[in-house]
Protein backbone atom coordinates (compact mmCIF):
# COMPACT_ATOMS: atom_id res chain seq x y z
CA UNK A 1 0.00 0.00 0.00
CA UNK A 2 1.19 3.53 -0.73
CA UNK A 3 1.52 6.27 1.84
CA UNK A 4 -1.82 7.94 0.93
CA UNK A 5 -3.70 4.68 1.37
CA UNK A 6 -2.17 4.10 4.80
CA UNK A 7 -3.06 7.66 5.82
CA UNK A 8 -6.65 7.14 4.59
CA UNK A 9 -7.03 3.94 6.63
CA UNK A 10 -5.58 5.55 9.76
CA UNK A 11 -7.89 8.54 9.36
CA UNK A 12 -10.89 6.23 8.94
CA UNK A 13 -10.05 4.43 12.16
CA UNK A 14 -9.65 7.78 13.94
CA UNK A 15 -13.01 9.00 12.61
CA UNK A 16 -14.73 5.82 13.80
CA UNK A 17 -13.08 6.04 17.20
CA UNK A 18 -13.96 9.71 17.67
CA UNK A 19 -17.51 9.06 16.42
CA UNK A 20 -18.05 6.26 18.93
CA UNK A 21 -16.66 8.42 21.71
CA UNK A 22 -18.88 11.36 20.74
CA UNK A 23 -21.89 9.08 20.69
CA UNK A 24 -21.08 7.79 24.15
CA UNK A 25 -20.59 11.28 25.52
CA UNK A 26 -23.32 13.27 23.82
CA UNK A 27 -26.00 11.01 22.32
CA UNK A 28 -26.75 8.47 25.01
CA UNK A 29 -28.66 9.71 28.08
CA UNK A 30 -26.31 10.95 30.74
CA UNK A 31 -26.04 9.16 34.09
CA UNK A 32 -28.41 10.54 36.70
CA UNK A 33 -27.29 10.55 40.29
CA UNK A 34 -29.40 8.86 42.94
CA UNK A 35 -31.92 10.98 44.73
CA UNK A 36 -33.12 13.03 41.75
CA UNK A 37 -36.84 12.88 42.56
CA UNK A 38 -37.07 16.65 42.64
CA UNK A 39 -35.35 16.94 39.25
CA UNK A 40 -37.82 14.48 37.73
CA UNK A 41 -40.73 16.41 39.26
CA UNK A 42 -39.41 19.69 37.87
CA UNK A 43 -39.12 18.07 34.46
CA UNK A 44 -42.77 17.05 34.64
CA UNK A 45 -43.81 20.60 35.43
CA UNK A 46 -41.65 21.86 32.57
CA UNK A 47 -43.54 19.62 30.11
CA UNK A 48 -46.92 20.78 31.37
CA UNK A 49 -47.88 17.73 33.45
CA UNK A 50 -48.90 19.21 36.79
CA UNK A 51 -47.95 16.81 39.59
CA UNK A 52 -50.59 16.15 42.22
CA UNK A 53 -49.50 16.29 45.83
CA UNK A 54 -52.47 14.42 47.27
CA UNK A 55 -51.22 11.76 49.71
CA UNK A 56 -52.94 8.88 51.44
CA UNK A 57 -52.26 6.58 54.38
CA UNK A 58 -53.14 2.91 54.74
CA UNK A 59 -55.77 1.88 57.29
CA UNK A 60 -55.42 -1.29 59.42
CA UNK A 61 -52.69 -3.92 59.36
CA UNK A 62 -51.59 -6.55 56.85
CA UNK A 63 -49.40 -9.33 58.22
CA UNK A 64 -48.65 -11.51 55.15
CA UNK A 65 -46.23 -9.58 52.99
CA UNK A 66 -44.36 -12.49 51.40
CA UNK A 67 -44.01 -12.56 47.63
CA UNK A 68 -45.70 -15.51 45.92
CA UNK A 69 -45.63 -17.04 42.41
CA UNK A 70 -48.47 -17.78 40.01
CA UNK A 71 -47.57 -20.24 37.26
CA UNK A 72 -49.30 -20.66 33.91
CA UNK A 73 -48.44 -22.35 30.63
CA UNK A 74 -46.29 -19.38 29.57
CA UNK A 75 -45.44 -17.50 32.76
CA UNK A 76 -44.13 -17.68 36.25
CA UNK A 77 -45.24 -14.36 37.70
CA UNK A 78 -44.09 -13.33 41.16
CA UNK A 79 -46.55 -11.01 42.87
CA UNK A 80 -45.65 -8.73 45.77
CA UNK A 81 -48.23 -7.67 48.39
CA UNK A 82 -46.20 -4.47 48.80
CA UNK A 83 -48.15 -2.17 46.53
CA UNK A 84 -49.99 -5.12 44.97
CA UNK A 85 -47.28 -5.19 42.30
CA UNK A 86 -45.36 -7.58 40.04
CA UNK A 87 -41.83 -8.40 41.14
CA UNK A 88 -40.92 -10.79 38.33
CA UNK A 89 -42.30 -12.07 35.00
CA UNK A 90 -40.49 -15.14 33.70
CA UNK A 91 -41.31 -16.61 30.30
CA UNK A 92 -41.09 -20.38 30.64
CA UNK A 93 -40.80 -21.06 26.90
CA UNK A 94 -37.89 -18.69 26.26
CA UNK A 95 -34.52 -19.19 27.88
CA UNK A 96 -31.56 -16.97 28.67
CA UNK A 97 -28.37 -18.91 29.47
CA UNK A 98 -30.49 -22.00 30.06
CA UNK A 99 -32.94 -20.29 32.43
CA UNK A 100 -36.33 -18.67 31.80
CA UNK A 101 -36.05 -15.07 30.64
CA UNK A 102 -37.07 -12.63 33.38
CA UNK A 103 -38.81 -9.90 31.41
CA UNK A 104 -38.73 -7.51 34.36
CA UNK A 105 -35.11 -6.35 34.52
CA UNK A 106 -34.59 -4.28 37.68
CA UNK A 107 -32.26 -3.48 40.52
CA UNK A 108 -33.12 -4.43 44.09
CA UNK A 109 -34.05 -0.85 44.97
CA UNK A 110 -36.18 -0.22 41.84
CA UNK A 111 -39.98 -0.15 42.22
CA UNK A 112 -41.86 -3.19 40.98
CA UNK A 113 -43.93 -3.14 37.83
CA UNK A 114 -47.55 -1.93 37.99
CA UNK A 115 -46.93 0.31 40.99
CA UNK A 116 -49.62 2.94 41.65
CA UNK A 117 -49.00 6.53 42.74
CA UNK A 118 -51.69 8.75 44.18
CA UNK A 119 -52.56 11.68 41.94
CA UNK A 120 -50.43 12.51 38.90
CA UNK A 121 -46.68 12.26 38.93
CA UNK A 122 -44.58 9.61 40.65
CA UNK A 123 -43.76 11.16 44.01
CA UNK A 124 -46.47 9.49 46.16
CA UNK A 125 -46.06 5.74 45.71
CA UNK A 126 -48.84 3.55 47.09
CA UNK A 127 -46.35 1.02 48.41
CA UNK A 128 -48.20 -0.19 51.49
CA UNK A 129 -48.89 -3.89 51.97
CA UNK A 130 -52.15 -5.19 50.47
CA UNK A 131 -54.12 -8.21 51.58
CA UNK A 132 -54.75 -10.66 48.77
CA UNK A 133 -56.62 -13.75 47.67
CA UNK A 134 -56.23 -16.04 44.67
CA UNK A 135 -59.14 -17.33 42.60
CA UNK A 136 -59.05 -20.04 39.97
CA UNK A 137 -61.78 -20.66 37.43
CA UNK A 138 -63.49 -24.05 37.55
CA UNK A 139 -62.15 -25.05 34.13
CA UNK A 140 -58.62 -23.94 35.06
CA UNK A 141 -58.41 -21.44 32.21
CA UNK A 142 -57.96 -18.37 34.44
CA UNK A 143 -56.24 -17.34 37.63
CA UNK A 144 -57.01 -14.12 39.45
CA UNK A 145 -54.95 -12.39 42.11
CA UNK A 146 -57.01 -9.80 43.98
CA UNK A 147 -55.21 -7.22 46.13
CA UNK A 148 -57.19 -4.93 48.45
CA UNK A 149 -56.47 -2.27 51.06
CA UNK A 150 -58.33 0.58 52.76
CA UNK A 151 -56.84 4.06 52.70
CA UNK A 152 -57.67 7.49 54.02
CA UNK A 153 -56.59 10.90 52.81
CA UNK A 154 -53.83 12.47 54.87
CA UNK A 155 -55.90 15.63 55.24
CA UNK A 156 -58.80 13.63 56.75
CA UNK A 157 -61.16 14.23 53.82
CA UNK A 158 -62.33 10.61 53.62
CA UNK A 159 -61.68 6.92 53.30
CA UNK A 160 -61.80 4.58 50.31
CA UNK A 161 -60.90 1.06 49.22
CA UNK A 162 -58.37 0.33 46.51
CA UNK A 163 -58.44 -2.98 44.64
CA UNK A 164 -56.03 -4.31 42.03
CA UNK A 165 -57.11 -7.50 40.28
CA UNK A 166 -54.73 -9.36 37.98
CA UNK A 167 -56.22 -11.91 35.58
CA UNK A 168 -53.75 -14.34 34.03
CA UNK A 169 -54.98 -16.84 31.41
CA UNK A 170 -53.53 -20.33 31.58
CA UNK A 171 -53.02 -20.53 27.82
CA UNK A 172 -50.45 -19.91 25.12
CA UNK A 173 -50.90 -16.13 25.41
CA UNK A 174 -48.73 -13.36 26.81
CA UNK A 175 -51.44 -10.90 27.88
CA UNK A 176 -52.25 -10.06 31.50
CA UNK A 177 -55.27 -8.03 32.58
CA UNK A 178 -55.23 -5.51 35.44
CA UNK A 179 -58.41 -3.99 36.86
CA UNK A 180 -57.98 -1.02 39.18
CA UNK A 181 -60.99 -0.09 41.31
CA UNK A 182 -61.26 2.74 43.84
CA UNK A 183 -64.52 3.25 45.76
CA UNK A 184 -65.98 4.65 48.95
CA UNK A 185 -68.26 2.49 51.08
CA UNK A 186 -70.77 5.27 51.74
CA UNK A 187 -70.99 6.63 48.20
CA UNK A 188 -69.13 9.83 49.02
CA UNK A 189 -66.68 11.41 46.64
CA UNK A 190 -63.24 9.81 46.41
CA UNK A 191 -60.69 11.84 48.39
CA UNK A 192 -58.05 11.57 45.64
CA UNK A 193 -58.14 13.12 42.17
CA UNK A 194 -56.72 10.09 40.40
CA UNK A 195 -53.69 7.85 40.24
CA UNK A 196 -50.66 7.07 38.08
CA UNK A 197 -49.76 3.55 36.97
CA UNK A 198 -46.10 2.72 36.22
CA UNK A 199 -44.45 0.01 34.14
CA UNK A 200 -40.72 -0.55 34.28
CA UNK A 201 -37.89 -0.03 34.92
CA UNK A 202 -36.78 -2.19 31.97
CA UNK A 203 -37.73 -5.10 29.75
CA UNK A 204 -35.40 -8.10 29.75
CA UNK A 205 -33.36 -10.06 29.13
CA UNK A 206 -30.65 -8.58 31.34
CA UNK A 207 -27.89 -6.63 29.61
CA UNK A 208 -24.71 -4.79 30.46
CA UNK A 209 -25.14 -1.99 27.95
CA UNK A 210 -27.32 -1.12 24.96
CA UNK A 211 -27.33 1.57 22.32
CA UNK A 212 -26.83 -0.01 18.90
CA UNK A 213 -28.85 -1.68 16.17
CA UNK A 214 -27.67 -5.02 17.55
CA UNK A 215 -29.35 -4.44 20.91
CA UNK A 216 -31.50 -1.59 22.15
CA UNK A 217 -34.30 -0.53 24.49
CA UNK A 218 -36.85 2.07 23.37
CA UNK A 219 -40.10 3.59 24.54
CA UNK A 220 -42.76 3.64 21.83
CA UNK A 221 -46.29 4.97 21.71
CA UNK A 222 -49.27 4.20 19.50
CA UNK A 223 -51.91 6.92 19.11
CA UNK A 224 -55.46 6.14 18.11
CA UNK A 225 -55.42 8.17 14.89
CA UNK A 226 -51.81 7.68 13.79
CA UNK A 227 -51.92 4.12 12.49
CA UNK A 228 -48.25 3.54 13.31
CA UNK A 229 -46.02 3.58 16.37
CA UNK A 230 -43.78 6.52 17.23
CA UNK A 231 -40.49 6.41 19.10
CA UNK A 232 -40.36 8.50 22.24
CA UNK A 233 -37.98 11.45 22.12
CA UNK A 234 -36.54 12.21 25.57
CA UNK A 235 -35.46 15.69 26.58
CA UNK A 236 -32.28 16.60 28.46
CA UNK A 237 -33.99 15.67 31.76
CA UNK A 238 -34.78 12.17 30.49
CA UNK A 239 -38.51 12.86 30.09
CA UNK A 240 -40.96 12.13 27.29
CA UNK A 241 -44.55 13.37 27.40
CA UNK A 242 -47.16 11.88 25.10
CA UNK A 243 -49.14 14.25 22.87
CA UNK A 244 -52.01 15.54 24.98
CA UNK A 245 -54.14 16.06 21.86
CA UNK A 246 -53.96 12.38 20.95
CA UNK A 247 -55.66 9.36 22.51
CA UNK A 248 -53.14 6.74 23.58
CA UNK A 249 -53.83 3.25 22.25
CA UNK A 250 -50.77 1.79 23.94
CA UNK A 251 -47.28 2.55 25.18
CA UNK A 252 -44.40 0.11 25.13
CA UNK A 253 -40.90 -0.59 26.35
CA UNK A 254 -39.39 -2.44 23.43
CA UNK A 255 -36.20 -4.44 23.09
CA UNK A 256 -34.82 -6.39 20.18
CA UNK A 257 -36.74 -9.58 20.94
CA UNK A 258 -39.19 -8.83 23.78
CA UNK A 259 -41.56 -6.04 24.73
CA UNK A 260 -43.82 -4.70 27.45
CA UNK A 261 -46.94 -3.17 25.90
CA UNK A 262 -49.38 -1.40 28.23
CA UNK A 263 -52.87 -0.98 26.78
CA UNK A 264 -55.32 1.30 28.66
CA UNK A 265 -59.06 0.74 28.26
CA UNK A 266 -59.65 4.24 29.62
CA UNK A 267 -58.48 7.70 28.59
CA UNK A 268 -55.15 8.47 30.20
CA UNK A 269 -52.29 10.92 29.83
CA UNK A 270 -48.89 9.33 29.45
CA UNK A 271 -45.24 10.09 29.92
CA UNK A 272 -42.00 8.16 30.30
CA UNK A 273 -38.60 8.57 31.92
CA UNK A 274 -35.24 7.34 30.67
CA UNK A 275 -32.15 7.42 32.86
CA UNK A 276 -28.67 5.93 32.45
CA UNK A 277 -26.40 4.58 35.18
CA UNK A 278 -22.90 3.19 35.45
CA UNK A 279 -23.95 0.04 37.30
CA UNK A 280 -26.92 -2.28 37.57
CA UNK A 281 -29.59 -1.56 34.98
CA UNK A 282 -27.52 0.80 32.87
CA UNK A 283 -30.56 2.17 30.99
CA UNK A 284 -33.92 2.40 32.72
CA UNK A 285 -37.10 3.18 30.79
CA UNK A 286 -40.30 3.60 32.81
CA UNK A 287 -43.78 4.28 31.44
CA UNK A 288 -46.39 6.21 33.42
CA UNK A 289 -50.13 6.50 32.70
CA UNK A 290 -52.16 9.01 34.70
CA UNK A 291 -55.89 8.50 35.25
CA UNK A 292 -57.76 11.58 36.52
CA UNK A 293 -60.98 11.42 38.58
CA UNK A 294 -63.67 14.07 38.60
CA UNK A 295 -66.04 13.88 41.56
CA UNK A 296 -66.49 10.09 41.35
CA UNK A 297 -67.29 7.68 44.19
CA UNK A 298 -66.65 4.36 42.43
CA UNK A 299 -64.23 4.04 39.52
CA UNK A 300 -63.12 0.87 37.74
CA UNK A 301 -60.43 0.93 35.05
CA UNK A 302 -58.95 -1.86 32.95
CA UNK A 303 -55.44 -2.20 31.54
CA UNK A 304 -53.83 -4.98 29.53
CA UNK A 305 -50.15 -5.82 29.70
CA UNK A 306 -48.50 -7.77 26.90
CA UNK A 307 -45.25 -9.20 28.24
CA UNK A 308 -43.66 -11.46 25.68
CA UNK A 309 -41.81 -11.99 22.41
CA UNK A 310 -41.99 -9.65 19.43
CA UNK A 311 -43.40 -12.40 17.24
CA UNK A 312 -46.25 -11.74 14.82
CA UNK A 313 -48.04 -14.99 15.69
CA UNK A 314 -48.26 -13.95 19.35
CA UNK A 315 -49.11 -10.29 18.71
CA UNK A 316 -51.59 -10.53 15.84
CA UNK A 317 -54.18 -12.53 17.80
CA UNK A 318 -55.22 -9.28 19.51
CA UNK A 319 -56.54 -7.89 16.25
CA UNK A 320 -59.53 -10.29 16.19
CA UNK A 321 -61.74 -10.86 19.24
CA UNK A 322 -62.26 -14.57 18.52
CA UNK A 323 -58.53 -15.27 18.53
CA UNK A 324 -57.70 -14.37 22.15
CA UNK A 325 -58.94 -15.09 25.66
CA UNK A 326 -59.93 -11.52 26.52
CA UNK A 327 -61.84 -10.83 23.29
CA UNK A 328 -59.59 -7.91 22.35
CA UNK A 329 -59.53 -6.57 18.80
CA UNK A 330 -57.85 -3.92 16.69
CA UNK A 331 -54.85 -3.37 18.98
CA UNK A 332 -52.29 -3.49 16.14
CA UNK A 333 -49.60 -4.79 18.46
CA UNK A 334 -47.61 -6.10 15.48
CA UNK A 335 -46.56 -2.48 14.91
CA UNK A 336 -44.03 -3.08 17.68
CA UNK A 337 -42.07 -5.37 15.33
CA UNK A 338 -39.24 -3.58 13.57
CA UNK A 339 -39.73 -3.30 9.83
CA UNK A 340 -38.85 -1.28 6.75
CA UNK A 341 -39.98 -0.79 3.18
CA UNK A 342 -38.54 -4.22 2.32
CA UNK A 343 -40.54 -6.13 4.95
CA UNK A 344 -42.36 -8.04 2.20
CA UNK A 345 -39.03 -9.30 0.83
CA UNK A 346 -37.84 -10.09 4.34
CA UNK A 347 -40.97 -12.21 4.87
CA UNK A 348 -40.25 -14.22 1.70
CA UNK A 349 -36.65 -14.82 2.74
CA UNK A 350 -37.80 -15.86 6.22
CA UNK A 351 -40.17 -18.43 4.71
CA UNK A 352 -37.31 -19.90 2.65
CA UNK A 353 -35.02 -19.90 5.72
CA UNK A 354 -37.62 -21.81 7.73
CA UNK A 355 -38.06 -24.26 4.85
CA UNK A 356 -34.34 -25.09 4.93
CA UNK A 357 -34.53 -25.36 8.73
CA UNK A 358 -37.29 -27.94 8.45
CA UNK A 359 -35.08 -29.96 6.12
CA UNK A 360 -31.95 -29.59 8.29
CA UNK A 361 -32.83 -28.41 11.85
CA UNK A 362 -29.83 -26.12 12.27
CA UNK A 363 -30.30 -22.43 11.55
CA UNK A 364 -26.59 -21.98 10.81
CA UNK A 365 -26.81 -24.55 8.04
CA UNK A 366 -30.11 -22.99 6.91
CA UNK A 367 -28.41 -19.57 6.59
CA UNK A 368 -25.62 -21.08 4.49
CA UNK A 369 -28.14 -22.87 2.23
CA UNK A 370 -30.19 -19.67 1.86
CA UNK A 371 -27.02 -17.77 0.92
CA UNK A 372 -26.12 -20.38 -1.72
CA UNK A 373 -29.65 -20.25 -3.15
CA UNK A 374 -29.57 -16.45 -3.40
CA UNK A 375 -26.15 -16.51 -5.08
CA UNK A 376 -27.46 -19.03 -7.62
CA UNK A 377 -30.56 -16.94 -8.35
CA UNK A 378 -28.44 -13.80 -8.74
CA UNK A 379 -25.76 -15.52 -10.82
CA UNK A 380 -27.07 -14.09 -14.17
CA UNK A 381 -26.73 -10.59 -12.71
CA UNK A 382 -23.40 -11.24 -11.03
CA UNK A 383 -21.94 -12.94 -14.11
CA UNK A 384 -21.70 -9.66 -16.01
CA UNK A 385 -19.60 -8.10 -13.29
CA UNK A 386 -17.38 -11.17 -12.97
CA UNK A 387 -16.82 -11.27 -16.72
CA UNK A 388 -15.87 -7.60 -16.62
CA UNK A 389 -13.33 -8.32 -13.89
CA UNK A 390 -11.89 -11.24 -15.85
CA UNK A 391 -11.57 -9.12 -18.99
CA UNK A 392 -9.81 -6.35 -17.09
CA UNK A 393 -7.43 -9.00 -15.72
CA UNK A 394 -6.70 -10.11 -19.30
CA UNK A 395 -5.69 -6.53 -20.08
CA UNK A 396 -2.85 -6.72 -17.53
CA UNK A 397 -0.02 -6.40 -20.05
CA UNK A 398 -1.54 -3.29 -21.63
CA UNK A 399 -2.26 -1.75 -18.25
CA UNK A 400 1.31 -2.39 -17.14
CA UNK A 401 2.55 -0.82 -20.37
CA UNK A 402 0.53 2.34 -19.64
CA UNK A 403 2.04 2.52 -16.16
CA UNK A 404 5.56 2.27 -17.60
CA UNK A 405 4.84 4.93 -20.24
CA UNK A 406 3.58 7.44 -17.68
CA UNK A 407 5.30 6.50 -14.40
CA UNK A 408 5.05 9.96 -12.84
CA UNK A 409 1.91 11.28 -14.48
CA UNK A 410 -1.31 9.97 -12.86
CA UNK A 411 -3.48 12.19 -15.10
CA UNK A 412 -1.95 10.72 -18.26
CA UNK A 413 -2.32 7.22 -16.83
CA UNK A 414 -6.03 7.80 -16.17
CA UNK A 415 -6.59 9.22 -19.66
CA UNK A 416 -4.82 6.28 -21.32
CA UNK A 417 -6.75 3.82 -19.16
CA UNK A 418 -10.07 5.46 -20.06
CA UNK A 419 -9.20 5.23 -23.76
CA UNK A 420 -8.24 1.56 -23.39
CA UNK A 421 -11.50 0.74 -21.59
CA UNK A 422 -13.48 2.52 -24.30
CA UNK A 423 -11.69 0.63 -27.08
CA UNK A 424 -12.24 -2.71 -25.36
CA UNK A 425 -15.84 -1.82 -24.38
CA UNK A 426 -15.21 -2.35 -20.68
CA UNK A 427 -16.86 -0.42 -17.87
CA UNK A 428 -14.66 -0.13 -14.76
CA UNK A 429 -17.91 0.04 -12.78
CA UNK A 430 -19.19 -3.15 -14.40
CA UNK A 431 -18.58 -5.16 -11.24
CA UNK A 432 -20.30 -2.53 -9.06
CA UNK A 433 -23.62 -2.38 -10.91
CA UNK A 434 -24.62 -5.97 -10.03
CA UNK A 435 -23.92 -5.17 -6.36
CA UNK A 436 -26.31 -2.20 -6.53
CA UNK A 437 -29.00 -4.39 -8.10
CA UNK A 438 -28.57 -6.94 -5.32
CA UNK A 439 -28.59 -4.27 -2.60
CA UNK A 440 -32.32 -4.61 -1.67
CA UNK A 441 -31.79 -8.31 -0.99
CA UNK A 442 -28.80 -7.53 1.22
CA UNK A 443 -30.89 -5.01 3.18
CA UNK A 444 -33.76 -7.48 3.63
CA UNK A 445 -31.38 -10.20 4.79
CA UNK A 446 -29.73 -7.78 7.20
CA UNK A 447 -33.10 -7.12 8.82
CA UNK A 448 -34.00 -10.81 8.86
CA UNK A 449 -30.77 -12.09 10.36
CA UNK A 450 -30.40 -9.19 12.79
CA UNK A 451 -33.88 -9.37 14.39
CA UNK A 452 -35.34 -12.80 13.53
CA UNK A 453 -36.68 -14.20 16.80
CA UNK A 454 -36.17 -17.78 15.59
CA UNK A 455 -32.40 -17.30 15.69
CA UNK A 456 -32.47 -16.45 19.38
CA UNK A 457 -30.80 -19.28 21.28
CA UNK A 458 -30.20 -21.29 18.07
CA UNK A 459 -26.90 -23.13 18.07
CA UNK A 460 -24.73 -23.52 14.97
CA UNK A 461 -21.45 -25.09 16.16
CA UNK A 462 -21.26 -26.26 19.81
CA UNK A 463 -18.49 -24.58 21.74
CA UNK A 464 -18.06 -21.82 19.18
CA UNK A 465 -21.42 -20.42 18.07
CA UNK A 466 -24.02 -21.49 20.66
CA UNK A 467 -26.42 -18.64 19.79
CA UNK A 468 -26.79 -17.12 16.31
CA UNK A 469 -28.49 -14.01 17.72
CA UNK A 470 -25.40 -12.82 19.63
CA UNK A 471 -21.69 -12.47 18.82
CA UNK A 472 -19.51 -15.56 19.10
CA UNK A 473 -16.99 -15.39 21.94
CA UNK A 474 -13.81 -17.44 21.86
CA UNK A 475 -12.03 -15.74 24.75
CA UNK A 476 -12.78 -13.23 27.50
CA UNK A 477 -9.96 -10.89 28.40
CA UNK A 478 -9.24 -9.85 32.00
CA UNK A 479 -9.18 -6.25 30.75
CA UNK A 480 -11.19 -4.15 28.32
CA UNK A 481 -9.97 -3.10 24.87
CA UNK A 482 -11.09 0.32 23.53
CA UNK A 483 -14.27 0.00 21.46
CA UNK A 484 -14.10 -3.82 21.56
CA UNK A 485 -14.64 -4.61 25.23
CA UNK A 486 -13.45 -7.73 26.98
CA UNK A 487 -14.74 -10.37 24.57
CA UNK A 488 -12.81 -11.63 21.54
CA UNK A 489 -15.08 -12.55 18.63
CA UNK A 490 -13.69 -14.79 15.87
CA UNK A 491 -16.38 -14.35 13.20
CA UNK A 492 -15.71 -10.62 12.62
CA UNK A 493 -12.02 -11.46 12.03
CA UNK A 494 -12.89 -14.21 9.55
CA UNK A 495 -15.39 -11.89 7.91
CA UNK A 496 -12.79 -9.14 7.41
CA UNK A 497 -10.23 -11.60 6.01
CA UNK A 498 -12.78 -12.98 3.56
CA UNK A 499 -13.82 -9.45 2.64
CA UNK A 500 -10.23 -8.45 1.82
CA UNK A 501 -9.71 -11.51 -0.38
CA UNK A 502 -13.08 -10.92 -2.06
CA UNK A 503 -12.23 -7.28 -2.76
CA UNK A 504 -8.78 -8.19 -4.11
CA UNK A 505 -10.01 -10.88 -6.46
CA UNK A 506 -13.01 -8.95 -7.79
CA UNK A 507 -11.05 -5.90 -8.92
CA UNK A 508 -8.21 -5.35 -11.30
CA UNK A 509 -4.80 -5.59 -9.69
CA UNK A 510 -3.43 -3.26 -12.34
CA UNK A 511 -5.50 -0.15 -11.78
CA UNK A 512 -3.58 2.92 -12.81
CA UNK A 513 -3.01 6.41 -11.49
CA UNK A 514 -5.04 7.85 -8.64
CA UNK A 515 -7.52 4.99 -8.95
CA UNK A 516 -4.89 2.65 -7.53
CA UNK A 517 -4.91 4.48 -4.20
CA UNK A 518 -8.70 4.43 -4.07
CA UNK A 519 -8.81 0.71 -4.88
CA UNK A 520 -6.22 0.00 -2.21
CA UNK A 521 -8.32 1.88 0.30
CA UNK A 522 -11.43 -0.07 -0.76
CA UNK A 523 -9.49 -3.31 -0.38
CA UNK A 524 -7.96 -2.66 3.04
CA UNK A 525 -9.57 0.45 4.51
CA UNK A 526 -13.23 -0.56 4.08
CA UNK A 527 -12.76 -3.98 5.74
CA UNK A 528 -11.16 -2.28 8.74
CA UNK A 529 -14.12 0.10 8.98
CA UNK A 530 -16.56 -2.80 8.70
CA UNK A 531 -14.62 -4.70 11.37
CA UNK A 532 -15.53 -2.02 13.93
CA UNK A 533 -19.08 -1.65 12.64
CA UNK A 534 -19.79 -5.40 12.61
CA UNK A 535 -17.74 -6.47 15.61
CA UNK A 536 -20.75 -6.91 17.90
CA UNK A 537 -23.12 -8.06 15.16
CA UNK A 538 -25.12 -11.28 15.66
CA UNK A 539 -23.32 -14.43 14.57
CA UNK A 540 -26.07 -15.27 12.07
CA UNK A 541 -25.54 -11.99 10.23
CA UNK A 542 -21.76 -12.40 10.08
CA UNK A 543 -22.17 -16.02 9.00
CA UNK A 544 -24.23 -14.83 6.04
CA UNK A 545 -21.76 -12.11 5.00
CA UNK A 546 -18.76 -14.43 5.38
CA UNK A 547 -20.49 -17.10 3.29
CA UNK A 548 -21.27 -14.49 0.61
CA UNK A 549 -17.60 -13.49 0.47
CA UNK A 550 -16.35 -17.07 0.27
CA UNK A 551 -18.79 -17.97 -2.53
CA UNK A 552 -17.91 -14.77 -4.40
CA UNK A 553 -14.20 -15.60 -4.18
CA UNK A 554 -14.82 -19.09 -5.56
CA UNK A 555 -17.05 -17.78 -8.36
CA UNK A 556 -14.57 -15.11 -9.44
CA UNK A 557 -11.63 -17.52 -9.36
CA UNK A 558 -13.57 -19.95 -11.53
CA UNK A 559 -14.57 -17.21 -14.00
CA UNK A 560 -11.01 -15.87 -14.14
CA UNK A 561 -9.65 -19.33 -14.87
CA UNK A 562 -12.15 -19.96 -17.65
CA UNK A 563 -12.44 -16.51 -19.18
CA UNK A 564 -9.05 -14.87 -18.79
CA UNK A 565 -7.44 -16.96 -21.55
CA UNK A 566 -10.43 -16.46 -23.85
CA UNK A 567 -10.36 -12.70 -23.37
CA UNK A 568 -6.57 -12.60 -23.78
CA UNK A 569 -6.90 -14.42 -27.10
CA UNK A 570 -9.69 -12.07 -28.24
CA UNK A 571 -7.58 -9.04 -27.33
CA UNK A 572 -4.55 -10.50 -29.13
CA UNK A 573 -6.62 -11.18 -32.27
CA UNK A 574 -8.05 -7.68 -32.16
CA UNK A 575 -4.55 -6.21 -31.81
CA UNK A 576 -3.32 -8.33 -34.74
CA UNK A 577 -6.22 -7.14 -36.87
CA UNK A 578 -5.47 -3.50 -36.01
CA UNK A 579 -1.79 -4.00 -36.83
CA UNK A 580 -2.65 -5.58 -40.20
CA UNK A 581 -4.98 -2.70 -41.12
CA UNK A 582 -2.32 -0.18 -40.10
CA UNK A 583 0.30 -1.98 -42.19
CA UNK A 584 -2.05 -2.07 -45.23
CA UNK A 585 -2.66 1.69 -44.97
CA UNK A 586 1.08 2.37 -44.99
CA UNK A 587 1.45 0.46 -48.26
Amino acid sequence: MDRNTIIAIVLSVIVISVGMTMQTLFIEPQPVAEGTTMEAEEAIVEEGVSPSHSSIAAVGDVTDISQFPVTTENFEITFDPIGGTIASIKTLKHLDNGRPVDLLFKDADDPNAMMLYSGSGNENAIDDAFSYRIQRSEDGSMQRVIFSRDFEASDGSGRFTLEKTYTVPNSDEYMIRLDVRAYTSDGSELPIDGYTLSLGPQVGPAFQSVGSNYDYRRVEVMYEDSGSKKNAGFNRNGLFTADSDEIIDWMAISGKYFAFILVPEVTVSGYAEQFSYDEGVTQEDTIYMTRAYDGASDVSDTYYLYAGPKVAANLSIYDAADDNTFGLSGLELTEIIDGNWLSWLEAILKWILQLFYRLIPNYGVAIILLTILIKLLLQPIAKRGMDSTAKMSALSPKIEEIKQRFPDNPEAQNAAMAKLYKEEKISPMGSCLPMLIQFPIFIALYGLLNTNFDLRGSMFIPGWIPDLSIPDTIYTLPFSLPFLGTQIHLLPILYVISMIFSMKITQSANTAGSQAGMMAFMTYGMPIIFFFVMYNAPSGLLLYWSTVNIISIGQQMLVNKRKKGVYAQEIAEKDAEKAAKKKARRR
